[in-house]
């Protein structure tokens, strides 16, 4: 007899939401319906073979559901759940979100879910540097954590079939509480996008009297500051959504910057020397190459002879391994970092089987640690 299959609904088949669906496609007894606005994106998802069945009516693809994803802009997650839970749904189902604030989700999902339905918080941290269904990939989330907020009093039950569940996207599933995820994720993701915008507008300020800001700026400075080309909508919600820990990280911040002011005021040098020194030993002390909240920059640094066709010979090299790459760039100013060709890579595995063939014909190659 013929096993039923499980009906996953993913609402919004963008990156996260797409590479979520191509992750529960592993299981020949899972179906995944698709729901979008635009009928295009659908059409395109169930061209690449993102979902077996796509439709912009929120009935439909909810209406056999055993789990729904809500894979839509943070801001939109509460005002689909109250949506959903006015809609026919299945006995059982359980709802998730990929939204990267959870606190306030998971307290207002909790005014209005019914008995019948269950919701559990979830944050996938890993992303891409391109959007939209096109660059989903079912290897998106592996190896990359993957946090659970169930609020107090969810079946434990529930909470164990939804992990099992993600264990289909290959990720590490992690547990924690939504005030906890939110002043963990706020101080090693939010925080850093509101530092690495507020150095750049800085340095732009700059720049208008002095143009030399901009020239020099290449290299180090566009690695350090590029998160501050994210999303401005995407990023303006999230702070308001997260609004509490962020002003209490920012206010924490504020501080340790005027203790080192302080120092420098004070010509200090073994206070300097004490700031960075500890601020290295811990930065040393991350795991080197694992998937966090920020995505990692997939970046090789490799040391080139100046004469022609050489760049041509490497990209013919990787090319021929069917190595994947999304970004040359040749590096005029190279302060603190070797290599004059920077090569980005698709993926961590494409990164590792390129620096293999580089290192395997002998050219010299450093990564980023």
């Amino acid at each position: 007899m013929e096993m039923k299959k499980t009906t996953i609904t993913v609402i919004g088949v963008g990156l996260i939401g797409g590479s979520i669906a191509l992750s529960m496609r592993r299981d020949p007894n899972i179906r995944v319906v698709g729901y979008d606005l635009r009928q295009d994106c659908l059409d395109k998802a169930l061209t690449l073979g993102v979902i077996h069945a796509g439709t912009t009516d929120l009935q439909t693809a909810v209406r056999e559901a055993n789990v729904i994803f809500l894979a839509s802009p943070v801001e939109q997650i509460v005002a689909t759940i109250r949506s959903l839970v006015e809609m026919e749904l299945q006995p059982g189902v359980i709802i998730t979100d990929v939204g990267s604030t959870k606190a306030g989700i998971v307290r207002q999902a909790g005014d209005v879910i019914p008995d019948h339905v269950t919701f559990i918080g979830g944050h996938p941290m890993a992303g891409s540097h391109k959007s939209g269904v096109e660059a989903a990939s079912d290897r998106l989330m592996e190896n990359a954590y993957y946090v659970l907020t169930p609020a107090p009093g969810t079946p434990v039950e529930k909470v164990k079939q939804l992990s099992e569940l993600l264990a289909l996207t290959r990720a590490k599933i992690v547990q924690m509480d939504a005030d906890s995820h939110d002043q963990v994720v706020g101080a090693v993701s939010h925080f850093p996008h509101i530092l690495a915008s507020a150095l750049v507008n800085l340095v732009a300020g700059y720049d208008e009297e002095n143009a030399w800001h901009a020239t020099l700026a290449a290299g180090g400075f566009r690695d350090i500051t590029r998160i501050a080309s994210s999303n401005p909508q995407m990023w303006r919600d999230i702070l308001l959504q997260n609004r509490d820990p962020i002003l209490k990280i920012a206010k924490d911040w504020a501080n340790a910057l005027e203790d080192v002011v302080h120092l420098v005021e004070q010509g200090d040098p073994e206070g300097i020397e004490h700031f960075f020194k500890t601020a290295r030993e811990f930065r040393d002390s991350l795991p080197e190459r694992k998937t966090g909240a920020l995505p990692p920059l997939n970046d090789l640094y490799i040391d080139i002879p100046d004469h022609p066709g050489e760049i041509g010979r490497i990209t013919t090299l990787l090319g021929a391994r069917q190595i994947n790459i999304t970004n040359l760039q040749i590096r005029e100013t190279r302060e603190d970092i070797y290599g004059v060709l920077r090569i980005t890579f698709h993926s961590q595995q494409e990164l590792e089987k390129g620096e293999e063939v580089l290192r395997f014909f002998d050219y010299n190659v450093y990564k980023r640690t």
